[in-house]
């Protein structure tokens, strides 16, 4: 979809943007038809760290994100040939998919609506600023690679995910089916701050919870990782995080 871009944002944050973290190297495509678009995010996502490699339409997009292994796809929905929204319904069913960061122009309700359910992880609307787009990628990153894990480990504990499971130094510890759900979500969503609504839907759908309910949750799961205290921290006004792992041992060594 062409657009006219805040070329400045770009530009402006490249140098300051951040390269994702994770272990290994981050592989990323992007697919956008805006040939100068495409250009910008290639040098700017490469300052970042970013291997990047890149397509201007959706045929050759797809044979591309087939072919071979990547952690994220930026992508465009209106491109030449197949849709961006194609394009994620494709790669949603691969046993290993990339993230998928959906870039557009396009920024009504049901556009992003759409985008999501097809497949997207995220939605980012145009203009925007470097930094943000890589922080949405490290996010997606982040939550597709710990989605795909087997276990999540944090402090002494293993949280089987597909298991529904949790483990302290190997022993076992029950977890009800709304303590699962709620550490799913946190664990999913590691360092970043989850809003009380996110956590309710999450937790338990369309049905109507108050907050109370939930803080009663968010408590029952603290005493069940008393060996780790301050895992889950509180955010004034805003929600609750699963603290990053520098953070978690710097807090069990005080």
């Amino acid at each position: 979809m062409r657009a006219e871009m805040n070329m400045w944002d770009l530009r402006a944050r490249s140098k300051n943007a951040l390269p994702l973290r994770g272990k290994g190297h981050v592989r990323i495509l992007v697919i956008e038809d805006d040939l100068r678009m495409l250009d910008l995010l290639r040098k700017g996502l490469g300052e970042a760290g970013i291997a990047v490699t890149i397509a201007a339409d959706g045929d050759s997009g797809l044979e591309i994100a087939l072919a071979r292994e990547f952690d994220a796809i930026v992508l465009d929905i209106g491109l030449p040939g197949r849709s961006g929204y194609a394009i994620a319904e494709w790669l949603r069913h691969r046993a290993h998919r990339p993230a998928i960061v959906m870039l557009t122009a396009l920024n009504q309700e049901h556009n992003i609506v759409y985008g999501l359910d097809a497949g997207a992880d995220d939605y980012l609307t145009k203009p925007f600023s470097l930094r943000e787009l890589v922080a949405r990628i490290t996010s997606a990153v982040r939550r597709t690679r710990i989605a795909a894990a087997d276990n999540f480990c944090f402090g002494p504990f293993h949280f089987d995910i597909p298991g529904r499971r949790l483990f302290c130094d190997g022993a076992e510890i029950h977890i009800s089916r709304t303590e699962y759900l709620l550490l799913r979500a946190l664990a999913l969503h590691r360092g970043e701050i989850l809003p009380r609504r996110q956590l309710i839907q999450a937790v338990w759908g369309n049905e109507v919870m108050s907050h109370g309910a939930l803080d009663t949750l968010v408590n029952s799961v603290r005493d069940k990782l008393d060996e780790a205290p301050g895992i889950i921290s509180t955010i004034r006004g805003s929600g609750y995080s699963l603290v990053e792992e520098p953070e978690l041992s710097a807090r069990m060594a005080s």
